[in-house]
């Protein structure tokens, strides 16, 4: 690797660093959810996909079922999901959101809309496009 590519990667490490503390000092600075970003994340799953089993959904947030297990404790105390049986396997639990986490889901989006506004708000449509594509790739490369 050249010097000028190592110095593009490294500036670019440090603004991607960058816009990370942004984004999670935004969230934090606005959140009156109480609830961390994973928290929404999994209110969407379960919102999008319906019930899942724990293990599918630990899948999916690339964590333990153990980290499940923390994550979904709180969701579950404060009425958002609930823990039911799986119709098909007696034996297996589900998590499913309930109509309190829908309702928290809309004021969630709406955070997180003026967080995208205010981080993201002067580029336009094709910058938008571009960011995505590039942000993708990276992820699955």
């Amino acid at each position: 690797m050249n010097e000028t590519r190592r110095e593009s990667i490294a500036s670019l490490f440090e603004i991607v660093s960058s816009l990370e503390r942004k984004w999670a000092n935004e969230w934090n600075s606005h959140n009156t959810m109480g609830l961390s970003k994973t928290h929404i994340f999994i209110l969407d799953l379960l919102h999008g996909e319906g019930p899942m089993r724990p293990s599918a959904l630990a899948e999916r947030l690339h964590v333990t079922t153990g980290g499940v297990t923390v994550l979904t404790t709180k969701l579950i105390k404060a009425g958002y999901i609930i823990k039911t049986q799986n119709p098909t396997d007696r034996r297996a639990s589900q998590l499913e959101i309930t109509e309190a986490g829908h309702e928290l889901l809309v004021t969630a989006h709406e955070h997180i809309t003026n967080i995208v506004d205010r981080m993201f708000g002067m580029l336009t449509e094709e910058e938008i496009h571009s960011l995505r594509t590039i942000f993708s790739k990276c992820l699955l490369g």
